[in-house]
């Protein structure tokens, strides 16, 4: 069976670089300007809040806040453009706005910035998905998620940190989940395996393998038995073997 899936491009590559680039200029900017971008996030349930949506994942509280952030946006973005390539723009762009979106509903009355909804997003819609298809890869793919980022499950909870967007953390994760549900992955669809002979431009009488049968079906040699073990079952090749007497005392 072959797998109409998972072709390398440049832009496997290209659109996580584009995206770390974005996020770490954003930071480059605050720090250049001496500004707090912060006010910029999700503010829940105000209609100024809104533009968070949009803009809260390219923001930051600090150094540390971004690296832990940029390796994981990385990695997953790379690996849904690469194995899921037909809806991935859709995905990226639907886990951005709908995690946003749930967190300015369900979230504190604070400002939630980060690209973590963004990567809980990722990280359920990858792992379920993997689920769901049965394929082996993704399967595998959706087993190293389990193991890479499991211990971040307890992170959609509250009272996890008092700093920490619980609420964005459940958010993504919850987007995710609908969005493996919602969209299929065209790309794995299987092609039919399909035999020279299953072809419907098949010609039997050009076939080399069925030029050995008759028209009732039995199987006729083109060579005598004779010439079959001449011309398969022998060598031109001389092999010598030496005989070396011993004694038993020399053994």
């Amino acid at each position: 069976m072959k797998s109409s899936s998972f072709k390398f491009s440049l832009s496997v590559i290209v659109w996580p670089i584009v995206f770390l680039l974005a996020i770490w200029i954003v930071f480059w900017l605050e720090l250049k300007l001496n500004a707090n971008f912060a006010k910029y996030g999700v503010f829940p349930r105000t209609i100024s809040g809104l533009k968070g949506v949009i803009l809260s994942p390219f923001l930051h509280g600090d150094l540390k806040h971004l690296y832990n952030n940029s390796i994981p946006l990385f990695l997953l973005i790379a690996a849904l453009r690469y194995f899921y390539r037909e809806i991935s723009l859709k995905i990226l762009l639907y886990s951005l706005l709908f995690s946003g979106l749930l967190t300015w509903v369900i979230g504190r009355e604070s400002y939630h910035i980060g690209a973590s909804g963004l990567i809980y997003a990722l990280i359920s819609f990858i792992l379920f998905k993997g689920l769901q298809t049965k394929d082996s890869r993704l399967v595998a793919l959706s087993l190293t998620i389990v193991m890479v980022y499991g211990g971040l499950i307890w992170y959609v909870f509250p009272d996890v940190k008092e700093n920490i967007s619980w609420e964005g953390h459940l958010s993504g994760f919850i987007v995710g989940v609908v969005l493996s549900v919602i969209y299929k992955a065209p790309q794995l669809l299987k092609e039919e395996f399909r035999y020279d002979w299953q072809s419907p431009d098949f010609n039997p009488d050009l076939d080399p393998f069925m030029s050995h049968f008759d028209e009732h079906g039995n199987f006729v040699p083109t060579e005598k038995p004779e010439e079959i073990i001449n011309n398969h079952f022998t060598t031109s090749i001389n092999v010598i073997y030496d005989y070396v007497g011993l004694k038993k005392d020399d053994l």
